[in-house]
């Protein structure tokens, strides 16, 4: 694809369907060498392919991030960019014509896709590259934490991908190890006389009085109790609550028990009750109207308008504002007296952010690049952004003397917007031992690391998660086949449920569902796994 010109900014569907069409051209017909004057002529050039937010600039070698390192690697980068919403289908396009740029940044390709592809020799191995000679910084970066390796080798002992690591906290202590957090507006408790809620019937109560007293002042009856996305686990998901009944339910719906035994958390005890729980909550009528159908967008607008008594999301900064009056919930004793916050099998850990194509000619440049990703004061501001920007708002001061990155306050600013607008992403490792010595911990992250120690580690059961296990090209494509199917099915009824069907007459041939979409392999192929990768 050497012909492409080095942005593509696809952002409607004439665009997209042009493209595809013409099965390789920059999307505005222009089929062109890069004739950008900034190039220096000494410089190698290569071409990557990459997303893009619509938030950032729409040609990656605008952010000064990667300005700089192209003059520290004397590499020239002619990017293929397509924004967010349409990555994956160009992407794939061009994997599957043979329009091939020499390797791809944030790919976002699953295990099966990096097999697959592998196989067919759209993509190279790459483990041969990685040593101390040809890829110093990486190779610190394995030897300080030689877990890391076995999570990047496939099944067949070859690395085919370039993994994203960012280390914050561990264990149960982990930042990832809640990622729905429930936040109650305090400001609402107050007004009304309540207490934080230490019960599933007590937060059953609270929700009612948001309901019926005015406690936004506006004398309209506009409050929503109790509002979410629904999206099973996902981060703004209410399946937090589901904790107070049995296990609990997390985004991938997998759970292993202190003895290794791997099931899903539907399978798991108390899921049924919950289901009961979220029922009472939608007929007392302090659901979300619109949380079938609403958008991060319209989540949005509603908490910044006061309207929400609670909501779940990973940082109140990024819904209602980091000044706002919600406070983290803790977890609910249930009818019972059972709590329990499940952990996630969240992870600082993407096994696929970089591939490289067998249409390089350059590999060497091409991993010298990658490796320089790794470099740690460079892999801070990959995944945060970076210092010295005289154009916008900047996350960083540079410490020279310390050779340090020093965060910044953020003044109001959304720090997820900002990241967008300035990071990069892609390859990198922050590694634990980062703080203090290479970066500041983010403020918001140290806030959030606080609140799970504080507040979520107490009630957390379970001592061990689901690891990131590499399944092969075929366990990969029958648990694919399976949870396309599956997943959305338990979504299903659970909706349903929340909205009045009976769950008692339902449960069985719910069970009986599951299974005919394939669960009882689903959790097969996940106890193999786990216990291939426990013996590595």
């Amino acid at each position: 694809m050497k012909h492409l010109k080095k942005t593509v900014s696809i952002i409607s569907l004439s665009s997209v369907l042009a493209l595809a069409g013409c099965g390789g051209s920059s999307g505005n017909g222009n089929d062109k060498e890069n004739t950008d004057s900034n190039v220096d002529s000494n410089n190698k050039t290569l071409t990557f392919m990459t997303s893009n937010s619509a938030l950032a600039p729409q040609d990656p070698n605008d952010k000064l991030i990667f300005k700089r390192l192209e003059e520290k690697t004397g590499i020239h980068i002619d990017w293929i960019s397509y924004t967010d919403d349409v990555f994956v289908e160009k992407r794939n396009l061009a994997l599957a014509t043979g329009e091939l740029p020499d390797a791809i940044f944030n790919a976002g390709l699953s295990d099966y896709e990096i097999l697959n592809l592998s196989n067919q020799g759209t993509i190279i191995p790459v483990d041969e590259y990685i040593t101390p000679e040809k890829m110093p910084n990486l190779s610190k970066v394995l030897a300080e934490a030689p877990q890391y390796k076995g999570m990047i080798t496939a099944p067949d002992g070859h690395i085919y991908s370039f993994p994203w690591i960012e280390e914050l906290g561990s264990g149960k202590e982990s930042i990832h190890s809640v990622n729905n957090m429930p936040w109650i507006n305090t400001k609402w408790l107050d007004k009304l006389g309540l207490k934080m809620p230490t019960t599933t019937e007590e937060l059953k109560q609270v929700l009612i009085a948001f309901k019926t007293q005015d406690p936004n002042g506006n004398g309209k009856a506009d409050e929503i109790p109790i509002s979410f996305i629904n999206d099973d686990g996902g981060n703004e998901d209410l399946s937090f609550l589901l904790g107070s009944f049995g296990t609990g339910f997390n985004w991938d719906e997998t759970f292993i028990d202190d003895k290794g035994k791997v099931n899903n958390a539907v399978l798991e005890p108390g899921y049924k009750e919950g289901m009961k729980y979220l029922q009472e909550l939608y007929k007392a009528g302090v659901v979300d109207p619109e949380f079938i159908t609403q958008d991060w967008n319209k989540y949005i607008a509603k908490a910044k308008d006061d309207r929400f008594g609670l909501y779940f999301t990973w940082d109140k900064a990024n819904v209602s504002g980091a000044d706002s009056p919600f406070e983290p919930m803790p977890a609910l004793a249930g009818p019972n007296g059972w709590k329990n916050v499940a952990r996630t099998n969240g992870m600082g850990f993407d096994r696929a952010r970089m591939v490289i194509t067998s249409e390089d000619k350059d590999v060497e440049s091409t991993i010298k690049w990658i490796d320089a990703l790794y470099d740690p004061i460079q892999s801070v501001q990959d995944n945060w952004g970076t210092y010295g920007d005289e154009t916008q708002q900047n996350i960083f001061e540079y410490d020279a003397a310390a050779n340090m990155l020093k965060h910044l306050p953020l003044n109001g600013t959304s720090p997820n917007e900002l990241r967008i607008k300035t990071s990069v992403g892609g390859p990198l490792a922050i590694l634990d031992s980062y703080y203090g010595t290479v970066s500041t911990k983010p403020d918001d992250a140290a806030y959030r690391l606080d609140i799970i120690k504080n507040i979520y580690v107490p009630d957390m059961k379970s001592d061990i998660i689901y690891p990131r296990v590499f399944f092969s090209k075929e366990e990969s494509e029958r648990l694919t086949e399976i949870e396309a199917n599956m997943m959305p099915y338990i979504l299903k009824k659970r909706t349903e449920w929340m909205q009045g069907a009976d769950v008692d007459k339902e449960w069985d041939g719910f069970i009986k569902e599951v299974n005919r979409l394939g669960m009882q392999d689903w959790v097969k192929i996940k106890q193999t796994g786990y216990d291939r990768t426990k013996q590595q």
